[in-house]
This record gives C-alpha cells, sequence and structure tokens, in this order.
C-alpha cells in the first residue's frame, strides 16, 4: 500500500520505528507498505488512527467530497514524557513514541498531560504539542520549569511577579512567584495543539 509508505515519510520515521509505535512484528509492516499482504479491519483502524488520517485515504479510495478539506501536511515530532496539569511532576527526556501533527502548528515535541487543572481545554490524558520557545505572551499556555520540574498553566507576569494559572481553579491554586524566585522559573515552550483519544 504506497500510501502507507507516503504517510509514513511525511512523519519522518523508518518502517522499524513504524512497526514498534505499532507495536507489529516488523516483517508484517514492511509486507502492509509494500502490498504483499492486505491488513484486516482491525488492522486498518489502527493503521489509520496512527497515520491520522481515514481508512480510505489508506486504500487510496477517498476522492474528497465536496465542503471538505484534504488532510493537513504532517510532521512527526517526539513525545517525550509526562507533564502535571497540576502539582509540577518531573518531565522526563526520554523519547517515547513519536506523534504526526499538523506541520502548520509548528510543533517541536508533546508530553502527556497528567491531573485537570486546565480542564476542560486540556484533560487528563491528552497529549500536548510544544513549540520550544523561551518566552510567551501574557495569557498563553506554557510549559513552565521550575527547578527541574515542570508544568502546564497559563503564564503572567506582571513587573517581579510570575502567576501560572490554571484554568480549573477547584483542582489547583494559582502558582506566584516574586522577586529572586522567578529566577528559578524556566519557559520551555508554547503549548500549539492537543491530541485526544490517541
Amino acid at each position: 500500500m504506497s500510501r502507507i509508505s507516503e504517510l509514513r515519510s511525511q512523519m519522518g520515521i523508518t518502517m522499524k520505528e513504524a512497526a514498534q509505535q505499532l507495536d507489529m512484528p516488523y516483517t508484517t509492516y514492511v509486507n502492509y507498505e509494500k502490498g504483499t499482504r492486505e491488513p484486516n479491519s482491525e488492522t486498518l483502524i489502527k493503521l489509520s488512527k496512527f497515520f491520522g488520517t481515514t481508512i480510505d485515504d489508506l486504500l487510496g479510495s477517498g476522492n474528497i467530497p465536496s465542503g471538505f478539506s484534504p488532510l493537513p501536511e504532517m510532521k512527526a515530532i517526539p513525545l517525550v514524557g509526562d507533564i502535571a496539569c497540576g502539582t509540577p511532576i518531573t518531565a522526563e527526556e526520554n523519547i517515547i513514541a513519536r506523534v504526526g501533527v499538523p506541520a502548520a502548528w509548528r510543533a517541536d515535541f508533546a508530553l502527556t498531560c497528567h491531573g485537570d487543572s486546565m480542564a476542560p481545554k486540556i484533560q487528563d490524558g491528552d497529549i500536548v504539542c510544544i513549540r520550544k520557545q523561551p518566552t510567551v505572551e501574557n495569557g498563553e499556555v506554557a510549559v513552565v520549569r521550575i527547578d527541574g520540574e515542570a508544568t502546564l498553566k497559563h503564564f503572567y507576569r506582571t513587573g517581579d511577579t510570575v502567576t501560572l494559572m490554571p484554568d480549573n481553579p477547584t483542582a489547583c491554586a494559582p502558582l506566584v512567584y516574586s522577586g529572586i524566585e522567578i529566577n528559578q522559573l524556566v519557559i520551555e515552550g508554547k503549548a500549539v495543539g492537543i491530541c485526544r483519544g490517541l
């Protein structure tokens, strides 16, 4: 199935990496990609979710109906660990997998969220996609590292005070830093998109 090969190339991963992330034998994946073996319906669903497309697109039978848009250009980014949407937790710096996201997001990495302080916008288990940048505008959602711990919150700075604000104040109180405490804070990047139900 040449479409699988195209989608994998767009994600920037090898056949071996795709097979590992799909949790299937390498030779089985290669046979799917070369078209020497047809995937069953369950595998087609798994492949379509992995590549962020439809079964029709995988099979090459998907003429885009009027009023619908084609799949945007995709980019594979590393999923590097977890982040707290509540009390900060250690952000593990190891690549767990690669996820396909729209290239227009210009995301550099992704983290799995835990907690409900950013609900309902960002929910427990969502994958949040981050663009690396050292500063953000007031009100933007940022990954902020505090003494080796990382958290995801709205960032606000007024003078020598920084407030990291949750969306759900019943789950977590705002985190306020002032004076020399600000030196503990490092902005890792800006949240530019989320993936849910992967």
